[in-house]
C-alpha cells in the first residue's frame, strides 16, 4: 500500500484534516487503548503533523513532529498511530522512516528523542533508538524514553 505523505505546521492545517487526525488519534489512543487520557495537549501548535492519506484520502497514519526543546531536549516524534483499518501492511515502519526524514529535513540532522510504549521497544530499535533510563507508567500504560543519536 502506497501513501501520500504530507507535513503541515499546525496553521496550515485544515479543518477537516484537524478533525480527521483528531479522530484518529481518539479511536486509538483512547478507545482501542481504553485510556481516559487528555489527548489536547495543548503542544499541537507547536508541532509539525505528519499525515499519511491513501489514494482515496483517507488517512491511515500520523504523527506529530517537534523541534528541539518543546518536548524534549532533542527533537522528537509523538502520537505515533496507524488506524486500525490500515494495519498490516507494514505502515508502522514507513511511519517511522517517514517521521525521522521529515525531522531531519525540517530540523537538520540531529538526535530524536520519544517516550515509546515498553511493548513496542525492539520496533523502535530496529530504527536505531535506545533506551534511556528507567521505564515509566503513562497513563497506566509502561513506558520507555528512547533516544536516537
Amino acid at each position: 500500500m502506497t501513501l501520500t505523505w504530507t507535513t503541515k505546521a499546525f496553521p496550515d492545517l485544515t479543518l477537516p484534516e484537524l478533525y480527521t487526525l483528531l479522530q484518529l488519534r481518539s479511536e486509538v489512543f483512547v478507545v482501542e487503548q481504553a485510556c481516559a487520557f487528555q489527548d489536547l495537549d495543548g503542544q499541537d501548535q507547536a508541532a509539525y503533523h505528519l499525515l499519511g492519506h491513501t489514494e482515496t484520502g483517507e488517512l491511515a497514519a500520523y504523527t506529530r513532529l517537534f523541534a528541539a526543546g518543546i518536548s524534549y531536549p532533542e527533537a522528537s516524534i509523538g502520537r505515533v498511530v496507524v488506524s486500525p483499518k490500515f494495519r498490516r501492511y507494514g505502515l508502522g515502519r514507513e511511519l517511522l522512516r517517514q517521521s525521522i526524514a521529515a525531522i531531519e529535513h525540517l530540523f537538520g540532522p540531529q538526535p530524536i528523542q520519544i517516550g515509546a510504549q515498553l511493548y513496542l521497544r525492539e520496533f523502535y530499535e530496529s530504527f536505531g533508538f535506545r533506551q534511556l533510563g528507567e521505564g515509566y507508567l503513562e497513563d497506566g500504560i509502561p513506558h520507555i524514553h528512547m533516544v536516537r543519536p
